[in-house]
């Protein structure tokens, strides 16, 4: 198998298991965990920013969660789980295939540094307002859809459900109110290539598919005495 896929447990690059699970292509998995909750050395070895996922296919090394997906989908998927333009929903499937990482990604961050300010900032209940209203657009998108980019499950939906499931152990984010994501995250984890993702990537993390934020990442580091 030339594709490895080097995953940072508790990261986006819980995406790319993912989407090679869908698409059903052989690859190797070289798990990487948190020291204790930034990148290990491992990682800055193949990408100098130390950040995850990173994939090397022959002598080609590539980071950035998106572009490795595109490159995943059309080197080695023949374009499945990509939306051609002569489909009816491709302007649907760019837009929340770049969402998550375009907007709620930024704003979770800008949110979480935020957060550590005293006193709060003014920013903050403005960050907070903002990144409600991305919650209620994409709530009744879902409300609507089963997937994102429409009828058809798609590289989109493996983009974005990190930003409304893992991500919440770094940030608190309540997703009570919100009951179209939360049927949407009931749909996902009941895929198979989902289930097979997390056996192999994150096999003793919990799903955080309910609305209330999970145990923090800093409180499960604790709990286990690594801090």
């Amino acid at each position: 198998m030339s594709l490895t896929i080097h995953h940072l447990q508790f990261s986006q690059s819980e995406r790319l298991p993912w989407l090679c699970e869908e698409l059903q292509i052989p690859y190797t998995l070289t798990i990487h965990q948190r020291d204790p909750i930034f990148s290990p050395q491992s990682i800055y070895d193949l990408n100098p920013l130390g950040q995850a996922p990173v994939i090397q296919d022959g002598d080609l090394t590539l980071a950035e969660s998106g572009a490795c997906t595109e490159y995943i989908i059309h080197k080695h998927g023949d374009g499945r789980l990509a939306l051609p333009p002569s489909h009816k929903s491709y302007a649907d499937y760019l837009y929340w295939f770049h969402f998550a990482n375009s907007n709620l990604q930024p704003q979770i961050l800008l949110l979480l540094q935020l957060s550590r300010v005293d006193p709060l900032p003014p920013s903050f209940a403005r960050s907070s307002e903002r990144f409600e209203k991305l919650l209620e657009v994409m709530d009744s998108r879902l409300s609507k859809n089963d997937w994102l980019a429409g009828e058809n499950f798609t590289a989109a939906d493996c983009m974005t459900v990190f930003s409304l499931t893992t991500v919440r152990a770094f940030y608190p984010l309540n997703l009570t109110g919100y009951q179209g994501i939360l049927s949407y995250l009931q749909r996902v984890v009941q895929r198979e290539g989902f289930k097979k993702a997390r056996a192999k990537a994150d096999p003793e993390m919990e799903l955080m598919i309910d609305g209330k934020p999970p145990l923090s990442y800093m409180e499960r580091m604790k709990k286990a005495g690594k801090m």
